[in-house]
């Protein structure tokens, strides 16, 4: 297994992509306490630190396989953080769309199972559909929540599946892990170059 130097943990990125791990429990006492509106705010400032994470990583020349592991397992805290605050913060609501809550759920499990199964090791691919897939939960989460409406967030959920579906499929192409896999068209382009 890969060692890194503190160090490198201190890069604006990787900083950025540690604070869901703070977030996280704050979320979750915030949830617990019926603090609905600090949770959203908190929340939509979680969101945006996951947004800027990639995009400084890429400003500062900082990417890095350190920054991609920690924003697939910020990722992963956050969206486990956010099924269990929900159904405390608004039970009704996620009961009426259990079904779209475990796709979303799903969309996030199968993917890093698979990955654990054949390389022992989350994945972190950052598709173009997975950055699409939650940008539209993310929007969508808050118009369910705030607004009640639900077309968007079923369809993000569709989008999830999607996402996850083609993480599945790129782990099993994939002969070693790697990072920061574009998309699976992407993917087969260069397998077949190689192959010349």
């Amino acid at each position: 297994m890969k060692t890194y130097r503190f160090q490198d943990l201190l890069a604006l990125p990787n900083l950025l992509s540690c604070f869901r791990f703070v977030s996280a429990p704050l979320l979750l006492i915030l949830a617990w306490h019926g603090a609905a509106g600090a949770f959203l705010a908190l929340l939509a400032f979680t969101f945006l630190t996951d947004v800027l994470d990639g995009m400084a990583a890429r400003m500062l020349g900082q990417t890095s396989e350190l920054g991609a592991l920690l924003d697939s397992w910020g990722d992963l805290t956050i969206y486990t953080t956010i099924a269990l605050s929900t159904w405390w913060l608004w039970p009704q609501l996620m009961q009426r769309e259990l079904i779209y809550m475990v796709m979303v759920i799903l969309s996030y499990v199968l993917p890093a199972a698979a990955g654990l199964i054949k390389f022992h090791a989350i994945t972190s691919y950052h598709t173009w559909l997975v950055k699409l897939a939650v940008a539209c939960m993310g929007c969508s989460f808050f118009l369910l929540v705030m607004f009640d409406i639900a077309w968007a967030f079923r369809l993000a959920a569709i989008i999830c599946v999607l996402a996850a579906s083609e993480e599945i499929a790129i782990t099993y192409m994939l002969r070693e892990r790697r990072s920061n896999v574009r998309s699976l068209c992407h993917l087969k382009r260069e397998l077949s170059r190689a192959k010349r």
